[in-house]
């Protein structure tokens, strides 16, 4: 089996990251950066996302299982004190592959010449304007739903439904729920304006179309990257035919994960 490690890249993350090639190439599996089958992530949430962004292009066949060496995460299944057993588990047992959803985004440009940017975020995209409020009409499913006017917009995965979406209070999603949802950053709501004023969560076979109505520059974030794009007519959102698979080795207890994150033990 071909694997590869990537690490946070602090001291204690190189480590181990190091200790598991060379334990997995003594077990007769191959290191390959270029066509993994099995991608571990030694580091928090944020190194996941960046080994997922660098093999999105192949995930029909690459797996990804972490190592928890950062802050609190979702995506870590194994502590560092556990590492020589994934190790084992990794090259001598057949592991469960489970697959969760992805966000779908297009950005698509006005005038001709400019072909649509296509994006996909394991936990969220974002948008916002680069100066003033962002300004759009949100249609789901080809009608007009709202106008929104504020800050942004936040449009996460179940995965992502404990980040940046939780903290705009968006509702905690089971990460194998085929949807997306939605969630206001401070939107503008008085006699003139109105939004729903609420997240929303949409089903795979909806899609949500962002149009802006005002002629400024947008930032999108899409995981931990960000773009500012011009001239933009509409973006485009709605569940991935992609998913993204995880290679469990044992119960990766979700709702647990999220009572210890956020309650405690």
């Amino acid at each position: 089996m071909k694997y590869d490690v990537t690490s946070r890249r602090d001291e204690q993350s190189n480590r181990i990251a190091a200790h598991i090639q060379e334990a997995l190439t003594a077990h007769g599996l191959t290191h390959d950066e270029d066509e993994p089958e099995i991608v571990i992530s030694v580091g928090g949430d944020g190194t996941l996302l960046e080994a997922f962004h660098d093999h999105k292009h192949r995930l029909e066949d690459t797996c990804f299982v972490g190592v928890h060496t950062g802050h609190l995460g979702f995506y870590a299944d194994w502590m560092p004190e556990e590492v020589d057993k994934l190790i084992i588990h990794i090259a001598k047992t057949p592991f469960q592959v489970v697959e969760y959803p992805l966000l779908e985004v297009v950005v698509r440009y006005q005038g001709e010449g400019r072909g649509p940017d296509r994006y996909l975020p394991l936990n969220e995209c974002t948008v916002k304007a680069t100066e003033g409020s962002l300004v759009c009409n949100i249609e789901i499913k080809g009608e007009v739903f709202e106008t929104f006017r504020g800050d942004g917009l936040c449009i996460s995965t179940p995965s992502g439904s404990t980040a940046y979406n939780k903290a705009l209070g968006g509702a905690i999603l089971h990460p194998s729920l085929a949807s997306m949802q939605i969630a206001e950053m401070a939107s503008i709501n008085n006699r003139v304006y109105r939004t729903i004023g609420s997240p929303l969560v949409l089903p795979e076979h909806h899609t949500c179309l962002l149009k802006p109505l005002n002629d400024i520059n947008l930032q999108l974030t899409v995981d931990h990257k960000s773009f500012i794009h011009s001239d933009i007519a509409s973006i485009q959102y709605r569940v991935a035919s992609e998913n993204v698979r995880f290679a469990r080795f044992r119960p990766f207890p979700f709702w647990k994960r999220v009572k210890e994150s956020f309650i405690g033990e």
